[in-house]
């Protein structure tokens, strides 16, 4: 009789492991993924992307709250990952900020699906799924609709493509009323 509550122990000891690592298994993968309706851009190619990049939209989000000016950097790295570097002016401590994070492709390198860690084992969806044909502009989101970037390779845009993007955006599910632009 006394071994029950020993096996009970050990069973339950187990037990608390396996959720731990399940749960921890969920957390390091659950900002992975691909909103409804979003279908990431094909036959990308990675050389075409690389450089500076604009922000000239953005939904509002904690890691990029109160910057302005805001540009994205990517090069490619010898292992053949990407190289990312996000800038921005804090304009309320008269600042530059700067973060350096790095990118995989999910699938293939052929599709303009990445996931992006800037925090160690930590990766967030990083989608294209719109693509001027010369590299100009780029629509971006992550694994949820909270998520969305318009960037061009220069500061400003004409109205056309920013129309686009609200239009697109919008016919997408993302709210486009909360859009701040740079």
């Amino acid at each position: 009789m006394e071994q029950i509550p020993m096996l009970w122990e050990r069973t339950r000891s187990r037990l608390t492991r396996v959720m731990l690592a399940f749960g921890a298994l969920l957390l390091l993968s659950g900002c992975l993924g691909i909103p409804a309706g979003v279908q990431p851009v094909q036959d990308f190619a990675v050389a075409g992307y690389l450089g500076t990049w604009y922000e000239i939209a953005r939904l509002d989000h904690s890691f990029e709250r109160g910057l302005s000016r805001v540009s994205a950097d990517y090069s490619l790295r010898e292992d053949g990952t990407i190289r990312v570097v996000n800038r921005g002016y804090l304009g309320e401590k008269g600042i530059w900020k700067s973060v350096e994070g790095r990118g995989r492709f999910v699938s293939s390198r052929e599709t303009g699906y990445l996931k992006v860690s800037f925090f160690g084992p930590f990766y967030s969806s990083y989608v294209i799924f719109e693509l001027e044909p010369m590299y100009q502009y780029a629509f971006v989101t992550s694994a949820t609709k909270d998520y969305l970037w318009l960037l061009a390779r220069t500061p400003t845009v004409e109205q056309a493509v920013i129309d686009r993007f609200v239009a697109r955006s919008k016919e997408l599910g993302f709210a486009t009323e909360d859009l701040i632009f740079n």
